[in-house]
């Protein structure tokens, strides 16, 4: 459970939106090609899940600036298949390029039958996005058989789909709420896969990643930082967005990013301490607060108004920046964070600005702009907070064995490494999805579970780590911090159930599935922290 550690850290050390100057920071690996390619999948694979999302509500809505929307989605695209060949070749690009694209224009046909209120359309555009996960999955096994199972990298896929397909049934059934839980699971499991893929490339190409520079600590750290900071971004233009539009969904997305800013000040509250946490809280609250002024104003046609929202957002990013500087001053200096944030303020009123005056293809670039930047910003902000708490971010080895699980939809047979104990409920497959009892799955790999009947809730503890599970919620909670899981937590057989590949690779396990058989692999190589001297 060392791993899931070291993903708790991301979670435990979120702490801003700036780019300090970082003076004489500690050296700590954390930028390189394995980091990079990490991040850099992480970004893309993450803003095509949120550019989709926003793509297909304004194609249903026949908003103006779908067109942008789209185009930016197809940028993005263009970067990730210049990532694809910067990996494999020109080629491997070529071809990947018609087969991505294509599950993007299935989805654009999905939206189309659905605001047609044609049934058949809507099932052809499902069994062709079938089709696509088929030979994109057979993409990336051509391009890596060792690493990279068919059947995984299907399965990783359908999950993909299925996360898009529900946030937009939901926003069509005005289920708002649902439609943007179902984003942000959409948008997080996006960097569950970019971890599988760097993981698989890293492993294919060792000459280029060697093994102690793929994975440590600080490299979790900048991967989280960016998904994040990230979402930050992209929330905050959308409900902006909607806000000026007077959309009905706009509680929703400002729901969303408040959610976000919750997980932010629990994570400022693990390391500082309640007190700095609740300060943190009504701080960075009001810098929201002063973009819905400003939104209002706007609308209003306000200019006094706006301009005291500006003025506000000025006030509010030298008091953030004294705050961070409080809490770590020989490396977040006020100034350089204050720098920092007003870039950020600036990206996110450029973007909303431009989307007022109609400029939608300059809304998408400064979209995708105060994106980005917020990935700059992990891997600067990374280098501050190892500086910080260098303790926390000793290196890791891999030690043997590597952890075998293995079990089989429909049989009550577990066996770890090799070793052969019973369920009383089997595996079995829910709309797509391998589901297991939390309790087993739990158990094997290592953590203690408790059920509380009255409650209908299970706790998952490692040591210090708790994880809260309850049944009809589509989330858990980690430590205090609300996590999106994909479906909801269900009984069956008298077991609660969960999804096996979210919850598994959550915990940092491979996870294989032969649909054809049936038979499931959960695979880890163990992880011990190595030992140094200051």
């Amino acid at each position: 459970m060392k791993r899931l550690q070291s993903k708790m850290v991301i979670l435990m050390l979120c702490l801003s939106l700036f780019i300090p100057a970082l003076a004489s920071a500690h050296e700590v690996n954390t930028t390189g090609p394995a980091p990079d390619l990490r991040a850099g999948l992480g970004q893309l694979l993450g803003e095509h899940a949120l550019l989709a999302v926003i793509a297909m509500q304004k194609g249903y809505d026949g908003a103006a600036d779908f067109g942008d929307a789209a185009a930016a989605l197809s940028q993005n695209t263009d970067d990730l298949t210049a990532a694809i060949a910067s990996v494999y070749g020109r080629a491997a690009g070529e071809a990947f390029k018609p087969i991505w694209s294509s599950h993007i224009g299935y989805f654009v046909d999905y939206v189309k039958a659905t605001a047609a209120k044609d049934e058949a359309g809507r099932q052809k555009a499902i069994a062709e996005l079938e089709d696509y996960r088929m030979k994109q999955a057979e993409f990336f096994n051509m391009a890596n058989p060792k690493y990279f199972g068919k059947t995984a990298i299907a399965d990783g896929l359908k999950l993909h789909i299925n996360h898009l397909l529900e946030a937009f049934d939901s926003y069509v059934s005005k289920d708002y709420a649902t439609a943007y839980s179902d984003l942000r699971t959409a948008y997080a499991h996006m960097y569950m896969t970019a971890d599988t893929l760097a993981g698989g490339i890293e492993a294919q190409f060792p000459a280029k990643f060697p093994v102690g520079t793929v994975d440590s600590p600080g490299i979790d750290l900048r991967a989280g930082l960016g998904q994040l900071l990230g979402e930050h971004a992209s929330l905050a233009v959308l409900a902006m967005q909607k806000g000026i539009d007077g959309a009905p969904d706009f509680a929703a997305a400002a729901g969303a990013l408040n959610g976000n800013t919750d997980d932010l000040s629990a994570a400022i509250a693990s390391v500082y301490g309640k007190p700095a946490g609740e300060a943190f809280h009504t701080v960075w609250s009001s810098h929201i607060g002063y973009f819905v002024d400003y939104v209002k104003a706007t609308g209003a046609k306000d200019e006094a108004g706006r301009q005291k929202a500006v003025a506000e957002l000025e006030d509010y990013r030298m008091k953030q920046a004294m705050f961070f500087n409080s809490a770590n001053p020989q490396y977040f200096q006020t100034a350089a964070i204050a720098d920092g944030l007003k870039m950020h303020i600036d990206h996110l009123l450029s973007a909303f600005d431009s989307y007022v005056s109609k400029d939608f293809k300059n809304t998408y670039a400064f979209e995708r702009t105060a994106y980005a930047h917020m990935f700059a910003t992990a891997s600067e902000l990374t280098g501050g907070i190892v500086a910080q708490f260098p303790d926390k971010f000793h290196g890791k080895a891999p030690m043997s064995p590597v952890t075998t699980i293995g079990m089989k939809t429909g049989s009550t047979t577990l066996t770890i490494n090799g070793k052969t104990a019973k369920m009383d409920v089997a595996p079995f497959v829910k709309r797509g999805s391998v589901v297991i009892p939390l309790r087993y799955l739990g158990e094997a790999v290592g953590v203690k579970v408790i059920w509380d009947n009255a409650k209908q809730t299970v706790w998952v503890k490692d040591g210090e780590n708790t994880a809260v599970f309850s049944v009809g919620k589509s989330y858990m909670e980690l430590n205090g911090q609300h996590k999106e899981i994909g479906v909801p937590v269900f009984l069956h057989g008298g077991r609660v159930q969960v999804p096996l590949r979210f919850i598994a690779e959550l915990l940092s396990w491979n996870v294989n599935w032969n649909s054809a058989n049936g038979a499931i692999t959960l695979t880890k190589a163990m992880m011990m922290e190595m030992e140094h001297s200051h």
